[in-house]
């Protein structure tokens, strides 16, 4: 007998979310609740979900590698993707960051933008020599016949690059940023009566912070 779906629910209780707590500014809030999701051992920490539009919405999760200076948030892929091709036409994009075992998610809604080049091929070749060679191998969201042509385009690679550690970075693949407009913190709490705190962007690059019901 299949599960009753409607009636999964828990209470959440872990913690508590005020407006007086919360830093001034989201980046350095963000910093510490992933900091605190480091501690807590959650798998993959830096798992977010990365939203973008074209003829309908799509979402599929990525790895967070770098938070800058400025505040943005990177993340790496190739340029001729599926989410790619939409960031090109669409660049506001939308990120999740989903802690369910600290009843937590951060919601962030920005604009991409692709990082220099020497950003991306700095990044790519402190890779494991294995993934340079999956950057290189895969026509990332293409149809393809079968996994045997990844095999063979693995082996073949392998055999080209045999007596080099590092590869060359493919032009087809590197990284973007997501500057953020808004920054949504939730902290899950009894009865659904849940914590949102909620950053604006201002025009004078301050920030708006604000309690959203739940």
């Amino acid at each position: 007998m299949m599960t009753d779906i409607a009636n999964l629910r828990r209470d959440y209780k872990a913690a508590t979310l005020d407006i007086t707590d919360v830093s001034a500014n989201p980046i350095a809030q963000f910093r510490q609740w992933f900091e605190e999701a480091v501690r807590a051992e959650i798998t993959e920490p830096n798992a977010m979900t990365l939203a973008t539009m074209g003829l309908y919405p799509s979402a599929r999760t990525v790895l967070l590698k770098d938070i800058t200076a400025e505040g943005s948030f990177t993340f790496f892929t190739n340029y001729e993707s599926h989410k790619a091709n939409e960031i090109a036409d669409v660049p506001r994009v939308a990120l999740l960051f989903c802690w369910l075992d600290l009843e937590r998610q951060i919601r962030i809604t920005g604009d991409a933008t692709r990082v220099a080049p020497e950003v991306s091929t700095a990044y790519f070749q402190s890779r494991p020599k294995s993934s340079q060679i999956g950057a290189w191998v895969s026509p990332q969201s293409k149809t393809i016949a079968s996994r045997a042509f990844l095999e063979q385009r693995v082996a073949d690679i392998e055999a080209e690059y045999r007596d080099q550690a590092v590869l060359p970075r493919p032009e087809h693949w590197g990284g973007y940023r997501v500057q953020p407009l808004k920054i949504e913190f939730w902290q899950g709490r009894r009865s659904r009566l849940h914590d949102r705190i909620l950053y604006t962007l201002q025009p004078d690059a301050t920030w708006c912070v604000e309690r959203l019901a739940p």
